[in-house]
């Protein structure tokens, strides 16, 4: 069973065409974000679980907020995903933002089984992209391995490899990546722009801070909240006193857009080592369904 595969950058409405096209193909979603896999954190990941209905998804609310979860859990997690989506007789649909756990899955990544370094990402933390730049340059890269630089985590995550695999042979693979067909949506840039902002305002007014100060209150370490993502780094900020309302608002609005570019910077990344992904004429939701499953029957769209 082929696996359909639809990303693209946030506030892009990748979930409602998912669900739009779970219901035409009896399908099943699985989540492909980094940060909707921790429990407590719905606003400012952006769950909208309201959006599903009766479509069944999966890796969503995994583990408790505080907890740590690493690209080679999610792929072990996919997979037994996609056996419980055959069990039952649907097709799955991979849909989210998070280019490398994506990649991870279409391409069975060998490095996604080098460990966690808990020891080495608390001395890493403290210093600037730069300087992690600079390190991970002088360290010699594993045959085939393309580090992904594109956020201070993920720096950190290439040295760890990086050097982990100087005196380490590397894990095998645990099973071959399945035939996929991905999707892409790519918003005109101020459709976008718009859309994000007005969802960051939607998501306030909702209560994010109250999620935040909750996640605080239930023993979530300050410094663990701000390494789950611009929502609960600049809220944490906010409410630690560090700046004003409006600041906050400007910056964080500000950092979303720029994580926006930087998705589409990835997924770019991913067609240049070999991910053919097929981007979606703009239209709405019900247009773009027509078109994959137009597509995912073999004829033009």
């Amino acid at each position: 069973m082929k696996l359909v595969v639809i990303l693209g950058p946030t506030a892009s409405g990748k979930t409602q065409l998912a669900v739009e096209v779970a219901k035409r193909i009896n399908g099943a979603i699985i989540s492909a974000d980094s940060r909707q896999v921790y429990r407590g954190m719905d606003l400012g990941t952006g769950k909208d679980l309201e959006i599903y209905g009766d479509i069944p998804y999966y890796l969503i609310d995994v583990v408790d907020a505080g907890e740590t979860y690493h690209v080679s859990r999610y792929r072990e997690d996919v997979y037994e995903a996609l056996d419980a989506i055959q069990e039952r007789g649907k097709q799955p649909i991979l849909c989210g933002g998070t280019g490398l756990y994506i990649q991870s899955v279409v391409q069975g990544f060998e490095y996604d089984g080098v460990p966690v370094n808990a020891a080495l990402r608390d001395a890493l933390e403290p210093h600037s992209i730069e300087t992690l730049t600079a390190r991970l340059v002088h360290l010699p890269m594993p045959p085939g391995f393309k580090p992904d630089t594109s956020t201070k985590k993920r720096l950190i995550r290439a040295i760890e490899i990086a050097e982990w695999c100087q005196a380490h042979l590397l894990p095998a693979r645990p099973r071959p990546a399945p035939d996929a067909a991905i999707f892409g949506i790519n918003p005109p840039v101020e459709t976008r722009r718009q859309r994000i902002t007005a969802r960051l305002r939607l998501r306030l007014d909702k209560g994010l801070l109250d999620e935040v100060k909750a996640l605080l209150q239930s023993g979530v370490a300050k410094e663990r909240l701000t390494y789950y993502g611009l929502e609960y780094k600049y809220a944490t900020q906010y409410l630690s006193g560090e700046m004003d309302e409006s600041t906050f608002f400007s910056r964080l609005n500000t950092e979303i857009h720029r994580f926006a570019k930087r998705q589409m910077t990835y997924f770019r990344k991913m067609e240049k080592d070999g991910l053919r992904i097929q981007w979606l004429n703009q239209g709405t939701v019900n247009e773009m369904a027509d078109e994959v499953l137009t597509m995912l029957r073999g004829k033009p769209a």
